[in-house]
């Protein structure tokens, strides 16, 4: 249902919502950035392709939290305690101030704020050959924020790939206004709890 009256509401919620974020988050991302760069004088922001709607690739854009690697290095899952991070980083994905810039991509019309997270397409590539029916969660809009992020632990394996898609074909099935407006709530409450990783 492309055109339902319900797609057109999330829609538009996406857009009004995004700049209000936007706006009232600009002080608290001038600063991440300004703390980011005093940290290892290194680049701001940090650009990675991920998959879409309906498997088309788009750039992400979030504040960069991690060591600066090379960009021909293999793409691995972010694991409790890695040495990758940064300790402003280290904070930023705790307060998931790190997705803020994320609202541009959703200003874009390639993510939405509610919706199955998007993934690097070089591991979903594996995932698509281990996991059946895991293609089916590219039938909506990539999210800021999902019922499988606010259900499930954080995915590092193929298994909790595989548990975190059975909730994101859940929400696929069952989407309406309240089940994101749920969803929205939760993942306030994770904010508020410096739980994110």
């Amino acid at each position: 249902r492309l055109f339902s009256l319900e797609r057109q509401l999330k829609r538009v919620a996406d857009l009004l919502v995004s700049v209000v974020l936007l706006a009232l988050t600009a002080p608290l991302l001038i600063l991440a950035m300004f703390l980011i760069w005093l940290e290892d004088r290194g680049p701001v922001f940090y650009f990675q392709q991920r998959s879409g709607w309906l498997g088309r690739c788009f750039e992400v854009y979030k504040l960069r939290t991690m060591k600066v690697s090379p960009q021909n290095a293999k793409a691995v899952w972010t694991v409790p305690g890695d040495s990758r991070i940064t300790r402003v980083g280290s904070w930023l994905r705790r307060l998931r101030i790190d997705e803020l810039p994320q609202l541009v991509n959703v200003l874009k019309g390639d993510m939405s704020l509610i919706g199955p997270r998007p993934e690097r397409p070089e591991l979903e590539r594996e995932l698509e050959e281990r996991i059946p029916h895991y293609r089916k969660r590219h039938w909506m809009r990539p999210g800021l924020s999902g019922w499988a992020q606010v259900s499930a632990p954080y995915a590092s394996s193929i298994e909790e790939s595989d548990l975190k898609l059975s909730y994101d074909l859940f929400y696929i099935k069952n989407f309406n206004t309240w089940l994101d407006v749920s969803i929205a709530i939760r993942t306030i409450k994770i904010i508020l709890k410096a739980a994110g990783r």
